[in-house]
């Protein structure tokens, strides 16, 4: 029977996000097994993982709200805006330079809709090919500046000094696209000094908080895939907080055959649809500037 649901990794260093589906694929003997959201090789933490016709779901998991936990340093830039990159820029930073007061003073302003240029070395694509192609071969073109999300931003740690350089944690969580090392950056450049992301782990993606991963490792344990299933969410519970609309068995019918819906309340983007007997039938999508919906995925899953 073929694995359906959602699992939620916990990525480790030193693999991508495409790594990790293609050890999975192996793992739970299925070729339909796609990532929400890539995540940097380095970097830790919540990478959900679709499997089997949950696999339609991607899409609109990656574009829900993600939680990070970052080191910001203070004092050096380097090429890559994290601490992999080579140092591009310094100034001496010493306790003097500015307090734990103005550095949260500092978070505060970059909450809400702020602005962002993408890093050199990201995916993000100009006239067809991804910055990263451009920087390894040292081609300089012009960014894309973009609007990101940031709902909230919070010191997490004492402010440490040492080595002409500052260290601090921060949690942030923030909507799809916004890119961490820049805002790592922003936050030094609001402060006057050069600065980068040291170190970064992601602790929730939508629903999926980090105390519900599980590591490859422990999938590698498991003898079966049914052992392994028993990590994977069901299509349910990931999408449990979408907005949700209940029909009649009449309305459930016409759902089926994949029929657009009428009179959706104007809030309502991305929805779900169940029938009468709590069954999640499928998400829908409403047309914009109108009450009319389309299917976008059938989830009647037996």
């Amino acid at each position: 029977m073929e694995p359906i649901g959602v699992l939620p990794l916990d990525k480790p260093a030193g693999m991508t996000s495409h790594d990790c589906v293609f050890r999975l694929r192996k793992l739970f003997q299925t070729k339909k097994v796609g990532h929400t959201g890539t995540l940097d090789p380095e970097v830790t933490g919540v990478l959900p993982i679709c499997l089997g016709r949950a696999t339609k779901l991607a899409r609109f998991i990656t574009d829900e709200g993600k939680v990070y936990e970052a080191e910001v340093t203070i004092g050096t830039a380097t090429t890559t805006e994290d601490a992999h990159g080579d140092v591009i820029d310094s100034k001496e930073v010493s306790p003097s330079s500015f307090d734990a007061e103005q550095i949260d003073e500092v978070l505060l302003s970059l909450t809400g809709a702020i602005e962002q240029t993408p890093p050199y070395y990201s995916a993000v694509k100009v006239n067809g090919r991804k910055l990263y192609e451009y920087a390894r071969k040292g081609i300089e073109v012009e960014r894309p500046t973009r609007i990101v999300q940031v709902d909230q931003i919070t010191r997490t740690s004492d402010v440490v000094f040492g080595e002409d350089t500052c260290r601090f944690r921060i949690r942030i969580a923030c909507g799809k696209g916004t890119y961490i090392r820049t805002l790592a950056v922003q936050i030094g450049e609001a402060l006057g000094y050069p600065a980068h992301m040291s170190e970064l782990r992601r602790t929730g993606s939508g629903a999926i908080d980090e105390s519900r991963t599980v590591t490859l490792a422990t999938l590698e344990s498991c003898e079966t895939v049914e052992e392994r299933m028993q990590y994977v969410l069901p299509v349910d519970e990931v999408v449990a907080k979408w907005p949700r609309l209940d029909v009649d068995a009449a309305t459930a019918g016409r759902v089926l055959n994949g029929a657009k819906l009428s009179g959706i309340p104007v809030e309502f983007d991305v929805f779900t649809v169940y029938n009468e007997e709590d069954r999640c039938l499928a998400v829908y999508r409403r047309v914009p500037e109108s009450d009319i919906a389309r299917v976008e995925v059938m989830m009647a899953i037996d």
